[in-house]
């Protein structure tokens, strides 16, 4: 992919992500809708644009331009049949998970029970899956990019609600490095949209803390986990008053 459409393609990730529309970006730029997609269309993006784009996403050109090498070519999602493999072999999906939090081989054999010989056969089935590149000397090199997630219904995110979720919020958070907040409000659809999007940022910073901890050694970082969940919701016990 040539450098000015793969720096488009992460403007239109970017805007996704952060629940922004080309009526959003143009408002912000001043000029009219049908002109940002023009400019789209022809990948004639002068410097200052891009730098003014990159400010609306929060971004420096430099930062920008950083984000769209970095995920050049990685996966973003799995399709549902490469979620189903990985549901289907926990041991896989544990492997997974740690490469994803930056593990290397000899910090997995250190926590859990697997041999080396055992997680190399995984690795090597992460690698047939494209999750990553193995290396020489059972080196893992992440073919995801920073935004990767699951598939909104897919396999994954069906498993963690079946399996997790209760686990989850079984805790009492009342832990220094643990919050539990309940929150409720009448919003507007224009309301709506704006704090999902939002939560999108937060997810996405999540992500951001999540690279710059990877150098620190493992005994200094920690497995967190963060829900963001909003519904259309009533206590059934208020609807039962209902007229």
């Amino acid at each position: 992919m040539h450098e000015t459409d793969q720096l488009i393609a992460t403007i239109k990730r970017q805007l996704k992500l952060q629940g922004l529309t080309y009526r959003d970006l143009a408002g912000k730029l001043g000029l009219a809708e049908p002109s940002v997609k023009r400019l789209f269309a022809s990948g004639r993006l002068t410097l200052e644009r891009l730098a003014d784009i990159a400010r609306v996403l929060g971004f420096t050109l430099a930062e920008l331009t950083h984000e769209a090498a970095q995920t050049r070519g990685r996966l973003h999602l799995l399709d549902a049949a490469q979620e189903r493999e990985l549901v289907a072999d926990e041991q896989l999906l544990l492997v997974a998970v740690c490469v994803l939090n930056h593990w290397t081989v000899a910090d997995i054999t250190r926590t859990y029970a697997l041999t080396v010989p055992q997680i190399v056969v995984h690795l090597a089935r992460l690698d047939r899956l494209r999750m990553i590149d193995l290396l020489p000397g059972d080196r893992v090199r992440l073919n995801v990019a920073r935004d990767f997630d699951w598939l909104p219904q897919g396999p994954i995110r069906m498993f963690f609600l079946r399996q997790g979720m209760g686990e989850f919020l079984g805790s009492p958070f009342d832990a220094d490095t643990e919050t539990l907040a309940f929150s409720h409000a009448m919003l507007t659809p224009s309301a709506v949209a704006m704090l999902q999007a939002e939560l999108r940022k937060l997810r996405q910073r999540l992500a951001e803390l999540h690279d710059d901890s990877r150098d620190a050694p493992l005994a200094e970082r920690h497995g967190v986990g963060l829900l963001c969940a909003m519904r259309d919701w009533e206590p059934a016990a208020f609807t039962a008053l209902r007229r």
